[in-house]
């Protein structure tokens, strides 16, 4: 199926005189006849649910629609996208282990990599994504366990060189973790590019509508765990918590990292979807294929208007011509980036946020990529832990403005920023 169709049909398919949409299967848990039957599921001899916090039939339709839109092996659904981040890196990395991260990511996955999972005794290398050969090289240690980077980065809008980073993670025996939230796989799939582990939060364009949170981590089931087994103990040696399972043995490379994701890291740590909010996401989803074209193209006409207009210092949007990573985006993303765009106000901070106070139809919220037309100034929020060499680092200026564009009428959302800079 090609991908339009896929955001309709792939995950659930409707036996005769079944619901036509995934049933909600609003419960903790389910019975059976015997012991020995629910034994064979304890044991992973057999596939099936006993509790939710685990697995749940309505989270798992959804979980294989993504999965076969991103091009997986398998996929699982978390309750946020910060859960599926932490745990893309945490499945494979433990204390005293390495990773090397895009210094230019999420500062909400900044902070839980450079500070939390820190505490955990996690190490993190930061390097700039457009960093020469050898700094990439330089970065790699003995036990470095992966390298994680975004499609497009939040809110630096930095395109990811995705196949250089999979060539290098590669050449050095650990996967590539690509969070392709911004792009969906409707504009890029990053596992046909070499990466080896896709995450999104799929709060944002996935949903699409504000009202779920939620996460997704889907393996390509191409990275070859055994023949990188003093690397990945975890996955390859016995896991004596559950029986002793070699989940690589048990599961092969399709499906080895996310059944040690859903037998581990879920019976332990718990961030497993409500039933309704996956019912809620599967309805986002549906429309995903429509959707992204009129983000796409609504942003790009607002990115033209603030590129031309006196009171705009600047204007950072992949799609542009002029802009740094547009061959790049040309590469990864020819249909379309995603409807976020930066730009700075002249005048700095203060006028910044006196244009944000004029704008009557962009919402300022924490938000992006839904529906509605938001806006945020990120030093002052979502990068307000970081210091000023950080942000910087992060490609955000106290001056950056997040506009993730929505599907209203382009001429409306025009016309409410120009409203709002006649005022600054």
């Amino acid at each position: 199926m090609e991908r339009e169709t896929m955001c309709i049909q792939a995950g659930y398919q409707p036996k005769n005189g079944e619901s036509r949409m995934i049933p909600i299967v609003q419960s903790t848990t389910f019975k059976y006849d015997t012991s020995e039957d629910m034994g064979k599921l304890f044991d992973l001899e057999e596939s099936g649910y006993f509790y939710t916090r685990l697995a749940n039939p309505t989270n798992d339709y959804v979980a294989a629609k993504i999965c076969a839109l991103e091009g997986g092996s398998a996929a699982v659904l978390t309750s946020s996208g910060q859960a599926a981040t932490f745990f893309s890196v945490f499945n494979i990395a433990g204390a005293g282990d390495h990773v090397i991260a895009s210094s230019t990511i999420y500062g909400g996955s900044y902070n839980l990599f450079a500070v939390t999972m820190k505490r955990m005794g996690v190490e993190f290398t930061f390097v700039d994504p457009d960093c020469s050969d050898d700094e990439l090289e330089a970065a790699f240690k003995p036990n470095t366990k992966a390298v994680f980077g975004e499609t497009i980065a939040n809110p630096a809008l930095i395109v990811f060189d995705i196949e250089r980073f999979a060539n290098a993670a590669h050449a050095h025996g650990v996967p590539l973790i690509v969070d392709n939230t911004f792009a969906t796989p409707i504009n890029c799939r990053p596992i046909e590019w070499g990466a080896d582990i896709v995450t999104h939060s799929t709060t944002k364009y996935m949903d699409g509508h504000d009202a779920t949170v939620g996460g997704v981590i889907v393996d390509s089931g191409k990275f070859d765990w055994m023949a990188h087994a003093d690397k990945f103990p975890g996955l390859t040696t016995p896991d004596d918590s559950y029986h002793g399972v070699v989940y690589a043995e048990k599961f092969g490379m399709g499906g080895a990292y996310i059944n040690k994701i859903v037998a581990q890291l879920m019976r332990d740590l718990g961030p497993i979807p409500a039933p309704m909010n996956s019912y809620m996401l599967n309805l986002g989803l549906e429309s995903l294929h429509v959707r992204m074209p009129r983000h796409c193209e609504n942003a790009m006409a607002v990115a033209q208007f603030l590129e031309k207009h006196e009171k705009v210092a600047w204007v950072n949007y992949p799609g542009l011509a002029s802009n740094k990573y547009y061959e790049r985006a040309q590469k990864y993303m020819p249909d379309g980036t995603c409807g976020v765009v930066s730009f700075g106000v002249k005048g700095g901070r203060s006028a910044a946020e006196k244009f944000m106070k004029g704008l009557k139809v962009a919402m300022i919220a924490t938000h992006v990529a839904d529906a509605h037309t938001c806006v945020l100034h990120p030093a002052s929020a979502t990068h307000r832990q970081m210091n000023d060499e950080e942000l910087l680092a992060a490609g955000v200026s106290p001056d950056l403005v997040r506009l993730s564009v929505g599907i209203e009428n382009v001429n409306d959302i025009i016309a409410d920023l120009e409203n709002a800079l006649a005022e600054v």
